[in-house]
């Protein structure tokens, strides 16, 4: 087994069943991120990209006819959404479903118990816990509450760090987690995304339109996605060419 190669998709083919029959969304993706690395991967609606983040994490939904997804070596497209969990993949979804009658709490500790095969230790989880909440200013009391039952956008987003945090996986793929964002939120969120990478060897693919989020978090790299597949890579002066420009000449070429 190949250790700490981080993420590496190599010529990913994903078909998805529609009302008109099947179709291809993603079209040959290759893409490595190395641990320590800060992707962002940036497109228009439709391109793509929640299909690329929902696909390495093995939502039934999307059929990967083609290709290869390997997380240090190990690859991903024949384990279970459970087993890839842990792997080490973790995935921050663009919108996280409500699970009435399942408290914060409750989630929070059988994910972790899951994901390293053990129980935590009570007296030092709620500690974790607590001090994982607040420092996404969140009141303790957020763990009584069921999961994402009547939660503001931000407190989904925030959430959803607080158990990055607390499972601390090799890889995270944040799916869209700037979107609905009052800018408060967005500026804690973004922080706790930086002590998680700060650690150095955990690597981030951040799936993004917009280059907001990228004024608080630093990409190493910058990808656009478009029709499926990698178009242009690119530091961070190319997502302020995006910021400037759009993606108009990137989707003419594609469509030409």
């Amino acid at each position: 087994m190949a250790l700490n190669q981080g993420l590496v998709i190599t010529g990913l083919h994903v078909t998805v069943e529609t009302e008109a029959g099947t179709k291809e969304i993603l079209k040959g993706v290759d893409l490595a991120v190395r641990p320590g690395e800060i992707h962002a991967i940036m497109g228009p609606n439709g391109s793509g990209k929640s299909t690329l983040a929902y696909s390495i994490a093995g939502h039934p939904k999307y059929k990967i006819t083609q290709g290869s997804v390997t997380l240090d070596g190990v690859e991903l497209t024949e384990l279970s959404v459970d087993a890839r969990a842990r792997a080490g993949m973790f995935l921050a979804m663009q919108y996280p479903v409500e699970v009435p009658g399942v408290s914060v709490a409750n989630f929070l500790r059988t994910a972790k118990t899951a994901v390293s095969g053990e129980a935590p230790k009570v007296r030092t989880w709620i500690k974790e816990v607590n001090e994982s909440l607040s420092r996404l200013d969140l009141d303790s009391a957020f763990s009584s509450r069921s999961v994402n039952e009547g939660f503001s956008g931000g407190e989904k987003k925030r959430h959803e760090i607080v158990q990055l945090e607390l499972l601390n996986p090799k890889f995270a793929v944040l799916d869209e987690t700037d979107s609905g964002l009052d800018i408060d939120a967005l500026r804690i969120v973004s922080q706790g995304v930086n002590r998680y990478a700060a650690q150095g060897d955990r690597g981030v693919l951040l799936i993004t339109h917009y280059t907001r989020i990228l004024r608080y978090i630093n990409p190493d790299f910058v990808h656009v996605f478009v029709d499926g597949h990698i178009v242009e890579e690119g530091g961070r002066e190319l997502a302020d060419e995006l910021e400037a420009n759009g993606y108009e000449k990137y989707t003419k070429v594609a469509t030409s």
